[in-house]
């Protein structure tokens, strides 16, 4: 038979060899996204587990479903990227103020040839 070790007495014996566990409290889902599908884990309990600097993270129990890739819906929108020297030559090339230049871009999705051809 095991003997049950006192919870206290684990703690120590933890940090003795340079281990430290601790719970990650009000955790709603945990989602493991790999190619071809997310696992989806409601309510689990997950703790922390940190060796010689390094950090594990240990889930347990929990609603689990898998889901194809298809149904994340989490993509981000893409920020259209321009520098304001692109809203300057925007502006200079149409006679119109910074502000419209800038909304063309954006409008154009940074293509500098199709905002100038919005604002002529």
């Amino acid at each position: 038979m095991h003997k049950r070790i006192n919870p206290r007495e684990q703690k120590r014996m933890m940090q003795r060899m340079g281990m430290n566990m601790d719970s990650v409290s009000d955790v709603e889902q945990v989602i493991i996204r790999t190619a071809d599908k997310d696992i989806v884990i409601d309510e689990p309990e997950v703790a922390i587990l940190q060796v010689q600097g390094q950090k594990m993270y240990q889930v347990i129990g929990g609603q689990v479903s898998e889901q194809a890739p298809s149904a994340r819906g989490t993509t981000a929108p893409t920020k259209p990227m321009f520098s304001e020297e692109d809203v300057q030559l925007v502006a200079d090339q149409t006679g119109k103020s910074l502000d419209k230049a800038r909304e063309a871009l954006k409008e154009a999705d940074g293509d500098l040839a199709k905002a100038i051809l919005l604002l002529s």
